[in-house]
């Protein structure tokens, strides 16, 4: 059995490796104000800017997946770091342009993909069955840090000395991930299975499992996105919305920790309690758009705590029943994510800007729904699987 303290910092690595993949778009969206000055561009060109690194990570995360499995956690881990450090580093020296900027965002989105994946395979090589749930949690419980981080780092970076040098952290935080890579084991036994034909896992429900975690992660980032403002709208100060933000995501990370916790006290039925986390959620969304601060309170922490806290519950579901397979079934899922990250946020935008806020958080409610629908007959689907070929642990 894994020791403690190498439990402990194996999860803790794999979650600043997602901290690190995911904190990007933070950085500049937290201090998009001195970005655009410095490079002279738009909120349409920011907007253009943050979408490219969600696609790129996207389109790295469905392809790069089985590359992950055959290259195994060292290699793995080697070439996120490389790409993270590249991408930090660019942004803080040669990003003097808009087009350069996007290159480089465009570079950290292949880092993203990269430190996401390499870090689920650490988790379902290294980490006991047993506590992989736990593990999990802690690792999607990165991404509600990567935005405090990204709040933050106005104030005590970017203020003082400069948008760059939070991207030049970021790369040399990419240097230490580098580093690390050196003390694992090589892994090259590990990377001579490639999982093919009836062992892979079934297609048909993992394609609804995709959709479902895009549609799903098109609401909850829409929420990140927009929640503040629709706070200010009903009569919140700048100061209280934000403060509605922060606990938001601060609770968040305490309920991924435990949802993943429970999940390492039960013997499956992971996707049966994401099902009613997206029920909870689009309940929650339905109460945000009634619009007075008290309601506006309590439905945003529901959202946060039970409508946003399944993503790593999911991950790990999916890891289960990935047959060895895990690069390749978590790329994949990973994809539909950035997927519905890039795309939620600004069809939410639109929508506000033709319908009104209440009628955008309605259908961001609908798409819980949808989102809910979906996995169930993923969940039906890789039952019937499970019972034709069961698991062999």
């Amino acid at each position: 059995m894994m020791k403690v303290p190498r439990l402990a910092s194996t999860m803790l690595a794999a979650s600043a490796m997602t901290t690190l993949g995911a904190v990007p778009v933070f950085l500049l969206s937290a201090q998009s104000v001195f970005v655009r000055s410095d490079l002279k561009f738009d909120e349409a060109h920011f907007g253009l800017a943050a979408s490219c690194f969600f696609a790129s990570a996207a389109v790295a995360a469905m392809l790069g997946g089985r590359w992950v499995d055959r290259l195994g956690r060292r290699r793995s881990t080697i070439l996120a770091g490389l790409l993270a450090c590249a991408g930090g580093v660019g942004m803080a020296v040669v990003a003097h342009s808009y087009a350069v900027m996007v290159a480089m965002l465009i570079l950290l989105g292949f880092a993203n993909a990269a430190l996401q994946i390499t870090s689920n395979l650490s988790l379902a090589t290294a980490i006991p069955l047993n506590r992989q749930g736990l593990a999990f949690g802690v690792k999607q419980s990165a991404v509600p840090f990567a935005i405090l981080l990204g709040g933050i780092s106005v104030p005590t970076v970017g203020a003082l000395v400069g948008w760059r040098w939070t991207f030049g952290i970021a790369g040399i935080a990419g240097v230490l991930v580098l580093a690390s890579a050196f003390n694992l084991p090589d892994d090259k036994g590990a990377r001579a299975k490639v999982v093919v034909g009836p062992e892979r896992p079934p297609t048909g429900a993992m394609a609804l499992t995709v959709c479902g975690m895009a549609v799903a992660s098109a609401s909850v980032n829409s929420l990140g996105a927009f929640i503040a403002s629709w706070g200010f709208e009903v009569g919140m100060s700048p100061a209280q919305a934000g403060l509605l933000m922060a606990a938001g995501s601060g609770l968040s990370i305490i309920a991924r920790i435990l949802t993943g916790h429970l999940a390492d006290r039960r013997n499956g039925g992971n996707l049966a309690v994401v099902i009613k986390q997206l029920l909870i959620g689009a309940l929650a969304f339905l109460a945000i758009s009634v619009g007075t601060i008290p309601t506006l309170w309590v439905a945003t922490i529901i959202a946060f705590v039970l409508g946003w806290s399944w993503p790593g519950l999911l991950l790990f579901a999916v890891v289960r029943v990935g047959r060895g397979a895990t690069g390749a079934a978590s790329g994949a899922l990973q994809a539909g994510a950035f997927v519905g990250g890039a795309a939620g946020p600004v069809l939410f935008g639109i929508l506000v800007s033709h319908t009104s806020y209440p009628v955008s958080w309605r259908v961001g409610g609908g798409f819980m729904l949808l989102a809910a629908g979906l996995l169930a007959l993923a969940r039906r689907q890789f039952l019937l699987d499970l019972a034709v070929r069961p698991l062999i642990r």
